[in-house]
């Protein structure tokens, strides 16, 4: 390599890392937008030739928009009214009540001496003060960096939607343009696609799929019995739902128990028969019919895929973490085919 070669490549690299130190606030929605535009191609690829290409884009983007979007916006703050509210409803005479109703139960039915009741309330009430006092601290900071995530979610959703658009409008010019600039053979690169393609549709259809499936309709379910809250539980089935061994029987379950507890004998019946005969179904037959299509990944692999991508990419890594665990694992495949190390 010569002192011109070596001083263009140096130069590509520090591009390169000024150019991800760019993208990297936004790498979320980046790749959020990616992978809308490769579920809404075929359709895009249908409708392009009747209304035109962008006119085409203009209107998948504005869906994509409404159906993807809008409901993640909608159950963040499904999840922030529910935190609220429960805060709202602690109220102090709640608390004096409950700590009333133990105090006598120690007492007349324990045989407790109420000299040591009274140190163990007022040791309670002391650690309760504190905690309310750093819940107080945490709510008050969590709020001052409510505007600063604000603005950021309304930069990258912008980014989002631009970025749909012209993914859709310019998808195969930059898939050519990453073909020209890979330092593979063509076949190589069709088979890394296909491959990428496959496992793709794979973990979207045996697992986020199936989780939205369960998580709707398990929110049916508890909203005919009257279970309070459905919405945010129904955002919770949906999360639980995508992690393996876990499933929506985590919510459900403890909501029989509930119901029985405060005498809904006929509701908890009923949420118990639903959970077993539509929910648990659903689950093992939807999953098994998708991953019969060859998902080729493992639970554990899907585990650290939405733990991993919740911490990394936040809520958007919850569906994007499993996708590019999958990529890379289709990356992985294709180079062992294609590449023997020891050829020489």
């Amino acid at each position: 390599m010569d002192v011109r070669t070596g001083f263009f490549a140096l130069l590509v690299a520090g591009l390169g890392v000024v150019g991800y130190l760019m993208v990297d606030p936004f790498l979320q929605y980046v790749l959020a937008a990616g992978l809308l535009a490769f579920l809404l191609t075929p359709l895009h690829g249908r409708l392009a030739p009747r209304i035109g290409p962008r006119p085409s884009a203009i209107v998948l983007t504005a869906f994509a928009f409404v159906a993807a979007v809008v409901p993640l916006l909608v159950f963040s703050f499904v999840i922030l009214q529910t935190v609220l509210s429960f805060l709202n409803d602690l109220e102090e005479s709640d608390v004096t009540e409950a700590i009333e109703t133990v105090r006598n139960v120690l007492v007349d039915d324990f045989g407790l001496d109420p000299e040591q009741v009274d140190e163990l309330e007022l040791m309670v009430a002391e650690e309760f003060e504190a905690f309310l006092y750093a819940s107080l601290e945490t709510v008050l900071s969590e709020a001052l960096g409510l505007v600063n995530r604000t603005i950021h979610m309304s930069f990258g959703l912008m980014v989002l939607v631009f970025l749909l658009y012209y993914f859709l409008v310019d998808g195969e010019r930059f898939l050519g343009w990453v073909r020209g600039v890979t330092p593979l053979e063509d076949s190589v690169v069709d088979e890394l696609f296909d491959e990428m393609s496959v496992v793709t549709w794979a973990v979207i259809q045996s697992h986020l799929l199936v989780a939205i499936v369960e998580g709707i309709l398990g929110g049916i379910g508890l909203y005919v019995v009257g279970v309070s809250n459905v919405a945010f539980w129904t955002v919770v089935m949906i999360v639980v739902s995508i992690l393996p061994i876990v499933g929506v029987w985590l919510v459900w379950g403890p909501a029989v128990a509930y119901l029985f507890v405060t005498g809904d004998v006929l509701g908890g019946v009923f949420l118990l028969g639903y959970g077993l005969a539509v929910l648990s179904v659903v689950d093992n037959y939807l999953r098994a019919i998708f991953v019969d299509k060859g998902s080729g990944l493992h639970p554990a692999v899907v585990l650290i895929g939405v733990v991993g991508g919740i911490y990394l990419l936040g809520i958007l890594g919850l569906f994007l973490g499993p996708i590019l665990l999958a990529v890379f694992k289709a990356s992985v495949t294709v180079f062992s085919r294609t590449q023997n190390p020891f050829d020489s």
